[in-house]
């Protein structure tokens, strides 16, 4: 590299580079939003430090179907990856890797709050 290229690329790195709180919590009610079945704006999420990690606390329904369309195909439930427990216990993992790969934080842990129900008649819950 010559002498001015070299400069200008350590002038580049220079400084700092934060993301927001307002910024990982977008990305973290996304992230949930994505693995539970319901849209960001029914998530609500709450950072806090964990021995200086990050730790998310999120509460948000999952999407479930209806009592009726279990009664008529009770394999439905299988479909969806299981009961709302385990599904809610493999969303933790998945919004774990997402947040990370997606922001750069590091995160402790995932903590989950599912507050309500999300009805679906139709395709395949995620």
């Amino acid at each position: 590299m010559s002498g001015a290229a070299g400069a200008a690329h350590v002038a580049a790195m220079a400084g700092h580079t934060r993301i927001s709180t307002q910024a990982l919590t977008s990305v973290a009610k996304a992230a949930a939003a994505e693995a539970l079945g319901v849209t960001p704006h029914e998530v609500r999420a709450e950072w806090s430090d964990d021995d200086g990690l990050l730790a998310l606390s999120l509460v948000a329904p999952i999407t479930v179907p209806s009592l009726t369309t279990i009664l008529r195909d009770s394999g439905r439930i299988a479909g969806l990856g299981g009961p709302i427990w385990d599904r809610a216990v493999a969303a933790k993992a998945v919004i774990l890797h997402r947040v990370t790969e997606l922001s750069g934080a590091r995160l402790s842990r995932v903590d989950i709050r599912i507050g309500g129900a999300s009805m679906s008649e139709g395709g395949r819950v995620h």
